[in-house]
């Protein structure tokens, strides 16, 4: 193990091997001042709660509206050309001449308004505006855009050069002018109904008719407005009724038929369908060619007939019969026991889906954007049995962890995802940005990149003793953590006539240290400012679990006032700011003689 200490003056300017679980995203897109400034202002640079994104001919392509509530809905698409110019690559030096070197991109074109600082929603359909896209496609040459709420998708021949240019071809209705949806509900082979997910490969248009639970192929890319699909999934035909209200709906998920899906993707051989109400992501190992063709994989789920989100264990509901009261599903390693030494498992892991999102393939790899986990899977090799596990983790530390930030190594539901071979680019409609994770040859884990100052950051709180002295009075600190069900511990301390503040202080101090001292904390006698500093033993977030409370007795004239309820500030050391020392552990590191990022001495490499 090497540790290099140097100068960071773009947050997350480094990057780690291949896809490493917990990797910190390189740079950002849709963002100016910073990874976490999640500015609301429409412009050229900043997206709102954009949930589409594609890549295709050195472009980046995004859709910056939203179905899961993110704000604002900027109801346009934006393209931004030329990403090998304009995007650092990770070898480049860095240029810091800006506040955040690593926020990047600048698009040249919007569509469906007609500036970039514009951001109406179009109730009525025309050939130019948009009503809520939230997905958007391209092969280098077409552009194709998920129009929701205008239930349409709509199809540019030639990536557009000029803002607010108009489609040359509508899908799912019979002209620009159209929006609605059929007043009986029953579908047909040219209709749509809110749909979400667009792909397009190898002269194929693929479209998650995300309200009619459905997906249609196109055999060719449509060249006439209001054309019909050829081959439907999900259902065993163009025009079976939908209950439009989906808490109504009685389906059980099957091989063959689809809930709400919001995504699909190929790679060319295989099909990938995001299906959102049924918790999985499922695949067709070769494209379909018939309606209401079954798939072959369930990701998410331990078979084709499962739909439970987070599968992870079952309740054993007869416990005498069975040697522990929770049966795993997808979760199969234990995480400890319970109170009567059964066998418990973790509520969500490397296997489980949770409202997925989206799923790409690079036709080795599959990612899958777990939207209701806030992270990104990755499987090194495409499953080829229902219930596999995934082998790296995005936008969280690990597969038991679920806590959704706007740090530079996490993520709040993310919708879509593109990938142009090293980059792979996630929609983070909630943090409004799209966050850029890049493989690369060095092997850097998670939490290798600290601040050098302060390598652990632990939470601390504090209790001010005052009043005046009265021989009896008594003083009471409560210690605990809300993170279980135990009784908080009980340190108290008996005033004496002979005792000042400050030796109040230090034996409320002394109570809570001695012997192995609480399970919780470190206390410190603060005799300046009479104050009990609590120091959390755990480091990071975890500290911020401890509570910790104050009395004194009837009539005391003693007074002990706690600083908050729980103690704060414990945080992510691999958290970083511009402008902060950090050190790199990991391996394979080298530190040049010359060159901006090492710092000669101390900080060489050891």
């Amino acid at each position: 193990m090497k540790c290099i200490s140097v100068f960071l003056l773009g947050a997350a300017a480094v990057f780690a091997a291949d896809f490493t679980t917990g990797q910190a995203a390189r740079l950002v897109v849709g963002q100016q001042q910073s990874f976490t400034a999640a500015d609301p202002n429409s412009s050229n640079s900043v997206i709102g709660g954009a949930s589409g994104v594609a890549y295709a001919a050195d472009t980046l392509f995004i859709a910056d509206s939203n179905r899961i509530g993110a704000d604002p809905n900027n109801h346009r698409v934006l393209v931004f050309p030329n990403l090998s110019g304009t995007f650092p690559r990770p070898t480049d030096e860095l240029p810091y001449n800006s506040p955040c070197p690593v926020c990047v991109g600048t698009a040249n074109v919007v569509l469906g308004q007609t500036d970039f600082t514009t951001t109406i929603e179009h109730i009525q359909a025309t050939a130019s505006n948009l009503r809520l896209a939230t997905a958007v496609a391209s092969d280098g040459v077409h552009l194709v855009v998920a129009d929701t709420n205008h239930n349409r998708v709509l199809i540019w021949n030639k990536i557009p050069q000029t803002n607010n240019a108009p489609a040359d071809v509508v899908v799912g209705q019979t002209d620009f002018a159209s929006s609605a949806v059929s007043t009986t509900h029953t579908p047909s082979a040219s209709t749509m109904s809110g749909p979400q997910g667009v792909w397009i490969l190898n002269g194929k248009l693929y479209i998650a008719d995300t309200g009619y639970n459905r997906v249609l192929i196109y055999n060719h890319i449509p060249t006439a407005n209001g054309a019909s699909a050829d081959v439907v999934l999900g259902q065993p035909n163009f025009t079976d009724y939908v209950q439009v209200d989906i808490t109504q709906q009685k389906q059980v998920a099957a091989a063959n038929n689809l809930l709400n899906p919001v995504a699909v993707t190929s790679d060319g051989t295989r099909l990938f369908v995001t299906d959102l109400g049924f918790n999985r992501v499922l695949i067709w190992n070769t494209i379909p060619t018939t309606n209401g063709q079954p798939a072959d994989v369930a990701v998410g789920q331990p078979d084709l007939v499962s739909s439970i989100p987070n599968n992870a264990f079952i309740y054993n509901t007869n416990p005498p019969t069975t040697t522990s009261s929770e049966i795993p599903v997808l979760c199969t390693v234990s995480n400890g026991v319970d109170a009567n030494n059964n066998a418990t498992y973790p509520n969500y892991c490397n296997s489980t889906l949770n409202f997925p999102r989206f799923a790409l393939s690079d036709g080795t790899r599959l990612f899958i954007a777990d939207g209701g986990n806030d992270r990104v899977l990755e499987f090194l090799t495409i499953p080829t049995q229902s219930g596999a596990s995934a082998d790296t983790i995005l936008g969280q530390i690990g597969g038991q962890v679920d806590q959704a930030t706007d740090a530079v190594d996490s993520l709040n539901t993310p919708t879509s995802m593109a990938f142009d071979g090293t980059n792979l680019y996630v929609a983070d409609p909630f943090n409004r940005r799209i966050t850029v994770y890049t493989v690369s040859p060095n092997i850097l884990p998670y939490q290798s990149i600290v601040n050098t100052a302060n390598q652990n950051v632990y939470a601390t709180g504090d209790v001010t003793i005052g009043g005046t002295i009265n021989n009896g009075d008594i003083v009471t600190i409560a210690i605990g953590n809300s993170s279980n069900n135990q009784t908080p511990a009980q340190y108290s301390y008996t005033v004496k006539t002979t005792d000042s503040l400050a030796t109040v202080v230090t034996s409320l101090v002394d109570e809570i240290n001695a012997n192995s001292g609480d399970p919780n904390v470190v206390a410190t006698a603060d005799i300046i400012d009479q104050k009990v500093s609590l120091q959390a033993k755990a480091p990071g977030t975890q500290g911020n679990n401890v509570t910790y409370s104050t009395t004194v007795s009837t009539s005391a004239q003693i007074t002990a006032s706690a600083g908050n309820s729980t103690l704060t500030g414990g945080g992510d050391a691999a958290s970083v700011a511009p402008g902060t020392i950090v050190s790199i552990n990991g391996t394979n590191l080298s530190c040049p003689l010359t060159g901006p990022i090492c710092l000669r001495s101390p900080h060489r490499p050891i």
